[in-house]
């Protein structure tokens, strides 16, 4: 309980006269680390020292230890909801906002809410309840991390249906990594602390492999390292100035490339904790009346993407696309663009030759470093 009552003296210590509640954030590599125990634990420790915290949203996954840790806090009941004919709960927000609890224990961060709700997604109800002036302890697992979709699948072989823009974890005022190791993760496993027996086995030979574990833990762990690097530059005077990274990510009208370097940039731009752009050059014959609507549709769901993993939009009509990238660079100071793997064949990268090495050259002369995302 030790390490429980110092994790939460140090987030009472963040609760100050700011109007808008704080959040603190647990994340973890998988389910079953550990996240709700330790939140729970630390509902505890608040309790006991006179802070009014209330469990908004639990979901303990019939875990005894993690159940059993629920004697004694006091709990909001959750909203009834009918859906398809069966009765479901929800988080009740309005009911949090009336009682107004100093804290609030809210779980599952990337859930999906029931269809009608208010908000989509679990994280918007959070996002609300902060902006009541209510402070929230919450958790995720990293693969729930929308920048990371494509390494998690690459890794699991699982395309993650739930996710939280990464804007959601830069938000928070505290991220907090729940860590073990993988033959630990694997033992609590085996003895039936995560998934009951029956379900044991199919995720010992599916995502809970040991190669899976290790490098989820590795992006877990990157991921906090992250956030404590910009913690520090937002938090500590060090007297130094350094140059500050400006991140261009340039598409095309290619979704799969598209979402990939939108993706991929929004992490670069995470790890420096630095401002980036999402550039679209509409050529011609990509105008609004000659593009194909799916192309259209397509765009549109990137330039949202990307919205949600923090990018400023730049929409500009041009038939040079090379000079245009090079006037936003200029006239936006950026240090790093992006850009995917060209497609092209033999003839057509021969043809564009000298416009590739005239933008090469002017990168150079900026100073502009140049990323071509696989």
């Amino acid at each position: 309980m030790n390490e429980s009552r110092k994790s939460a003296e140090e987030f009472l210590h963040l609760i100050n006269s700011s109007k808008r509640g704080k959040l603190k954030i647990y994340i973890g590599m998988s389910a079953g680390v550990g996240k709700t125990y330790r939140m729970l634990q630390e509902a505890h420790v608040l309790l006991q020292n006179g802070i009014d915290v209330k469990i908004g949203y639990v979901e303990t996954h019939n875990r005894k230890e993690t159940h059993d840790l629920l004697e004694g806090l006091p709990i909001i009941p959750r909203r009834k909801l009918f859906y398809k004919g069966k009765e479901l709960e929800e988080l009740d927000v309005p009911a949090i906002i009336v009682l107004r609890p100093e804290i609030v224990i809210i779980d599952e961060l990337a859930h999906t809410n029931i269809e009608g709700s208010k908000n989509k997604k679990r994280w918007q109800d959070v996002f609300e309840i902060l902006d009541a002036g209510i402070n929230v302890i919450s958790a995720v697992n990293i693969q729930h991390l929308e920048s990371l979709n494509d390494e998690v699948k690459a890794v699991t072989g699982i395309e993650v249906a739930e996710r939280i823009p990464d804007t959601v974890l830069a938000s928070a005022d505290e991220v907090v990594n729940i860590d073990l190791t993988a033959d630990e993760l694997i033992l609590r496993l085996k003895e039936g602390k995560i998934y009951d027996q029956s379900k044991i086995p199919s995720a010992l030979n599916n995502f809970f492999k040991n190669e899976n574990i290790l490098q989820l833990r590795e992006l877990a762990l990157k991921e906090v390292a992250s956030q404590v690097t910009r913690k520090v530059e937002t938090e500590v005077v060090t007297g130094k100035t350094l140059k500050k990274e400006r991140f261009l990510a340039c598409i095309s009208s290619n979704e799969t490339t598209a979402k990939n370097v939108i993706r991929k940039t929004a992490r670069l731009a995470s790890y420096y904790n630095s401002q980036w752009f999402l550039l679209y050059v509409q050529v011609p014959r990509e105008s609004a009346d000659r593009i194909a609507l799916n192309k259209q549709r397509h765009l549109i769901n990137n330039f949202r993407l990307a919205t949600e993993l923090g990018a400023e939009i730049i929409k500009i009509q041009s038939k040079n696309i090379a000079m245009t990238i090079m006037e936003q660079c200029e006239e936006r100071n950026i240090t790093t663009m992006c850009i995917g793997k060209p497609h092209l064949d033999i003839w057509r990268i021969i043809l564009a030759t000298d416009t590739f090495n005239s933008l090469l050259k002017r990168l150079s002369k900026q100073n502009v470093d140049l990323v071509i995302l696989s």
